[in-house]
């Protein structure tokens, strides 16, 4: 794959998840709790990224049918993030969940 980094969608732990946010990310701590979580690694097993999915954090939006992706979080792998997110709604898809929605702020990139 000429350079790029081949990421495969995997099963994680929420421990696992929180240390990840928690090494990596540039501004925010782990989400206290989540529905589910996921990763991505490469074919060496190495953790590239992280997403934690939770009910969203807005009240008006927790309607027992929308989930939030609370953080994605990434060593800086092409392409993590959206492979993140599109597992992510398929996740939540297969699990019942009719809406998902995430955040992205003004000054980061995305």
């Amino acid at each position: 794959m000429s350079g790029r980094t081949r990421l495969h969608v995997t099963p994680l732990k929420q421990a696992d998840a929180k240390a990840f946010v928690a090494a990596h990310h540039r501004h925010n701590p782990p989400p206290l709790g989540m529905v589910f979580c996921l990763g991505v690694s490469d074919d060496d097993g190495v953790l590239r990224g992280v997403a934690t999915v939770g009910r969203p954090v807005a009240r008006h939006l927790d309607d027992g049918q929308t989930l939030e992706v609370t953080r994605t979080c990434t060593d800086g792998t092409h392409n993590a993030v959206s492979m993140l997110l599109s597992a992510s709604w398929r996740a939540a898809k297969a699990l019942g969940w009719t809406r998902l929605i995430t955040y992205t702020r003004e000054d980061e990139p995305g």
